[in-house]
């Protein structure tokens, strides 16, 4: 191969996929350089897929378990967690046809596998071999971070990254981190029979969220027979055979047979050679502008290697944004104002727009509509009612919702669209909902905030005045 390529992409997750996938069809010459030996990423082979995959074998079990408490099934089926885990297998190799690399080869993108280093602004090495290009874009993505635990790699842990491939379920499972990896991965365990306790640092699970959403995810996992530890810091493990002993800073201790590392992700830097191509980054990730520019204008960065989200549709959407601007030649600015963001607990937890802590801080007012999910229709016919919807309210628009409850991941595009288009929450309540559904709830939970109005003393004199002088 010889010349510049027009547009170099370094990562084959989603962010990158779809970046070479769009510009290879478009015309331009592509080469997609992957460090490892298959294209999906970490949202494939360690991420999304695996642990949706997992839930929902989790959520089998817990319905078999439910439905033989509440006397629907005579016995309590055995679980078979290596089946589980096949299923998971299953899912992660279903969708990996779709990101199969002569797919990508066949739209005309040169596909390489190798560990891809700049060696100046406008090339890269890929073993033995230089690549240059006239663009290129940065989708390394990110790894899970590990916290500074004394002894920790001694003991031995997993993190998502290694969790899906053990087939043997762990007796007792400690998870260290309650943010969205940790609660999700820690009740779909519990629910396949292991005993489960979470430790968090912050003094609340999802402690990005609003504490009504943290209280309410927390009691629904206790109930469920999950141990919630929450403002604790491990700070030591000391391990003796299978068992692992964690010893937290107010030296207490919690006896367990594996550990599961989830504190977050840190952006994959190392390796890149990002010095030599002159890219400005930190430990938060690629330094980008709102047109994902690194400090090397030719050079972009999408995914959770710049941030801000380290979300799979935050990459592709990202990805669009840099399409955009290699390709077409449009000036379009990537907008963080309405980014869905969702738990797949049970309850699921979704957001959009600003929590009630982030408006308080920015000095703004506005009003809370608030529906308890005990009072829908939907909710009581599936004996699913525990979550609520609050919803923010500012000059009859939608500033930010919260929501807890079963389909919460689907329920808050209909508020995120809302919000996009900047439309009046009253056209939510104007919208017919089909009824039983749980998508009444946004239409439900906006009404509420205008039913006081209709026993005031000011209305009732307007009706009373209509009704006597019209005919």
């Amino acid at each position: 191969m010889t010349g510049k390529r027009d547009l170099v992409v370094i990562g084959g997750g989603p962010g990158g996929l779809v970046v070479a996938s769009v510009a290879a069809q478009a015309g331009l010459k592509v080469t997609l350089v992957e460090k490892s030996d298959r294209l999906g990423g970490d949202c494939l082979h360690t991420g999304c897929v695996p642990s949706k995959a997992l839930i929902h074998a989790a959520h089998t079990a817990h319905a078999a378990r439910t439905g033989a408490s509440e006397g629907l099934l005579s016995t309590m089926p055995g679980i078979d967690f290596e089946q589980a885990i096949v299923q998971v297998e299953q899912a992660i190799a279903t969708i990996q046809a779709y990101d199969d690399p002569e797919r990508f080869r066949g739209y005309g993108c040169d596909v390489r596998f190798g560990r891809a280093q700049f060696v100046s602004p406008d090339s890269i090495s890929v073993g033995d071999e230089i690549i240059r290009g006239r663009r290129f874009v940065i989708a390394t993505g990110s790894r899970p971070a590990l916290p500074p635990i004394p002894l920790l790699e001694q003991a031995g842990f997993e993190t998502s990254d290694s969790i899906f491939k053990r087939r043997d379920r762990p007796g007792h499972l400690t998870v260290i981190g309650g943010g969205p990896i940790g609660v999700e991965l820690a009740q779909a365990f519990a629910r396949l029979g292991s005993r489960v306790s979470i430790i968090e640092m912050a003094d609340r699970l999802l402690p990005t969220h609003d504490p009504q959403v943290s209280a309410a995810l927390q009691q629904a996992l206790e109930s469920e027979g999950l141990h919630v530890i929450t403002g604790a810091m491990v700070a030591g493990i000391h391990r003796e055979g299978d068992i692992r002993q964690l010893r937290l800073a107010d030296d207490s201790t919690v006896e367990t047979d594996r550990v599961l590392v989830a504190t977050g992700r840190r952006p994959v830097l190392h390796g890149l050679g990002l010095e030599a191509a002159g890219v400005e980054y930190n430990v938060q990730g690629i330094r980008v502008d709102r047109r994902l520019r690194t400090s090397q204008k030719h050079i972009y960065a999408v995914g959770d290697v710049c941030g801000p989200y380290p979300f799979t549709h935050m990459a592709e959407y990202q990805a669009g944004i840099a399409l955009a601007n290699i390709v077409f030649r449009i000036p379009r600015k990537a907008d963080y104002r309405v980014v869905p963001q969702v738990v797949y607990s049970d309850p699921q937890v979704a957001s959009v727009g600003l929590t009630e802590s982030e408006a308080v801080a920015q000095g703004l007012r506005y009003e809370v509509a608030h529906f308890p999910l005990a009072e829908l229709d939907r909710a009581i016919t599936d004996r699913a009612t525990t979550g609520f919807a609050r919803i923010l309210l500012r000059r009859g628009r939608i500033l930010g919702a919260s929501l807890v409850g079963p389909h919460a991941g689907e329920l808050v595009h209909e508020l995120a669209l809302a919000m996009r288009v900047k439309a009046k929450a009253r056209d939510i309540t104007e919208l017919v909902h089909a009824y039983p559904t749980y998508a009444q709830l946004n239409r439900r939970t906006i009404n509420s905030n205008y039913a006081h109005l209709l026993r005031s003393k000011r209305l009732r004199t307007v009706v009373w005045l209509l009704q006597r002088l019209l005919p």
